[in-house]
């Protein structure tokens, strides 16, 4: 049979490509990039293709795809029959004697040790798992029992006949796939019955074996692999000389060491994340500093209230922007809703919200003293971070700084004052239209400032940036110049004080702590109604709220921290966006835009 992979490169994907190649089928695969695993699959005699097309599925009987695939990739479109990466794996166990590991913490540890076990006592396995440890790869094919790790995240774990079950723990999981804790509990169930044997790893002694592992978690998925040995009739003796060397090296991004002072682990759950922390714990002797990245939208929700605890063991907590994987953001679920559900908590650690995982980096590394360690956590793509270079330094010209949000990271910026008469208050030019709003003119030409109707874009000539006169273009509440503005000629208009007053008395008068409007008008309407329609002006962040009396406006309280200001325009933001599919664009300099 040809058997096509869709996002061969994948952990779990490359591995059951191997087996299905050993069972003798024709594989072939495609990958977005390629890698030092898909590389790893062509020495296996795998053909694998970079990017999507097609033709790459024309003869195949079958095409392998996970949950996650785009259905309307070409291959997808193109297949004469699809099945998902679960019901296959669970279909090739049966020629075999199998055993399966499954739970929702420490599947791929356990599944790890339980192959290289039977390994080291003879038993020449076979292997499937989502992880790699060294020169222990993801998949290897033996004439002994299959090793597999069972994935429940879809729900094809019901569909797995082992011999032997290992379940390693029950926690909820996955509410993209399982609406409610019964749904998802019940696929275990459904998966014990279908066992012939099953191990409950939760239920197993830990007394009477020396094994050398630090971290509790750890031990018991170690003591989960000597179980399936014992009941496979090897001995405690041949086991104990062998356990060891099995258990000196976790699978790759089981708090792996990346660097001096820097580990990651794939945890994004919040048991495994405390049980990560409790490891850097010990491992640290001065500042631990933990950057995460939530996996989902939809986990992040559904555990939203489980988070703070597994955090107690930090000193420094870096928030980075959810990984969506597939999804769309959900009320919720985003990263603003953990900073805010974190900064309410009975905390001690201090608390950041980062623009991106790079700036969250940025931040570790120019922050590290010696003793410190940096925790890397989460399922995405923040690990790509680990060994990038921090962001450049970034000179950022302000005027009185009054519309610029500044991040209280450690990062490479730094904030200039203008010189030079784009550095003069724009009140003082007294254009009537004008009166009342802050900043300089240089500010003012910069974002096309406005009110009434009005820009000051209208009254622009040209402008001098970076030594050199221009002729700009303006649209609403931006401009085309690119640079420093060091000198400004307006047009002739008439100074008319009364006019000034009369404008300016209709002017609301913003409280102390406010940055002005944070959003633009969206074409054709207010930023301001949106947000007032979608109920911002109920909304709050530590010591930062939405005013009462106009729903563009945040309100930074003497306890504010900048965090608490990025969050709640996330949350404004996302409040039009769920009601109205209305993405606001910020007016204020430093936020970041709500993108899909």
């Amino acid at each position: 049979m040809k058997v096509h992979f869709l996002g061969i490169g994948g952990v779990g994907m490359a591995g059951l490509a191997v087996l299905m190649r050993h069972h003798g089928h024709e594989v072939s695969g495609c990958d977005l990039a390629l890698s030092p695993r898909t590389d790893w699959l062509e020495r296996a005699g795998i053909k694998v293709f970079c990017g999507h097309d097609a033709a790459h599925v024309k003869d195949a009987d079958l095409v392998v795809a996970t949950p996650a695939v785009d259905r309307a990739s070409p291959e997808f479109q193109a297949a004469k029959l699809v099945k998902f990466r679960g019901e296959v794996l669970a279909g090739e166990m049966v020629a075999r004697p199998s055993i399966a590991v499954c739970g929702t913490h420490g599947k791929t540890t356990t599944a790890t040790f339980t192959a290289k076990l039977l390994r080291a006592l003879g038993d020449d396995p076979s292997w499937v798992i989502g992880g790699e440890t060294g020169s222990f790869p993801v998949a290897g094919m033996g004439n002994g029992p299959l090793v597999v790790e069972a994935d429940e995240s879809d729900g094809t774990l019901m569909l797995y006949r082992p011999d032997i079950l290992v379940v390693t723990n029950c926690e909820y999981d996955h509410p993209d796939f399982f609406k409610t804790p019964a749904d998802y509990f019940r696929c275990f169930d459904v998966a014990r019955a279908n066992a012939k044997t099953v191990i409950e790893s939760e239920q197993l002694p830990l007394e009477g074996w020396d094994i050398p592992l630090a971290a509790l978690h750890n031990r018991k998925n170690a003591r989960a692999a000597i179980e399936v040995a014992l009941r496979l009739g090897h001995s405690r003796e041949a086991i104990e000389r062998v356990l060891p060397e099995i258990v000196k090296e976790l699978p790759d991004r089981r708090f792996q060491r990346l660097e001096a002072g820097v580990y990651t682990d794939y945890a994004h759950h919040p048991t495994e994340m405390a049980n990560a922390i409790a490891m850097a714990r010990e491992a640290c002797s001065g500042t631990l500093r933990v950057l995460f990245q939530p996996h989902r939208y939809s986990r992040t929700r559904a555990l939203l209230h489980s988070f703070p605890p597994a955090f107690v063991q930090a000193d420094e907590v870096v928030l980075c922007p959810t990984y969506a994987a597939f999804e769309q953001p959900v009320p919720g679920g985003d990263i603003a809703d953990l900073y805010r559900e974190l900064r309410e908590s009975d905390h001690r650690y201090r608390l950041y919200l980062a623009r991106s995982c790079l700036e969250a980096w940025t931040h570790a590394k120019l922050s590290a003293r010696p003793g410190d360690l940096t925790l890397i956590l989460g399922a995405g793509d923040i690990i790509k971070v680990a060994g990038e270079q921090p962001l450049p330094p970034k000179r950022i010209p302000i005027g009185m700084g009054s519309n610029t949000w500044r991040s209280d990271l450690v990062t490479n910026e730094t904030y200039c004052r203008v010189e030079g008469p784009a550095n003069m208050p724009g009140a003082d030019l007294h254009i009537p239209w004008m009166a009342g709003i802050p900043g300089t003119v240089g500010g003012w030409i910069k974002m096309n400032a406005g009110a009434h109707g009005h820009a000051i874009g209208e009254l622009v000539k040209r402008v001098k940036v970076d030594g050199r006169w221009i002729k700009p273009e303006f649209a609403y509440r931006s401009s085309s110049i690119s640079g420093t503005i060091e000198d400004f000629e307006l047009v002739p208009y008439g100074r008319d004080d009364a006019a000034e007053r009369e404008f300016l008395a209709k002017r609301k008068r913003f409280p102390p702590g406010t940055k002005g409007s944070v959003f633009k008008n969206p074409p054709g309407d207010f930023a301001g109604r949106l947000l007032e329609a979608a109920g911002a002006k109920d909304l709050k962040v530590g010591g930062a709220y939405v005013w009462t009396e106009h729903a563009n406006v945040i309100v930074s309280g003497p306890d504010a921290v900048p965090g608490d200001f990025l969050a709640l325009a996330r949350l404004m933001q996302l409040a039009v966006f769920f009601k109205f599919g209305v993405r606001l664009s910020p007016e204020v300099r430093g936020l970041t835009e709500l993108r899909d």
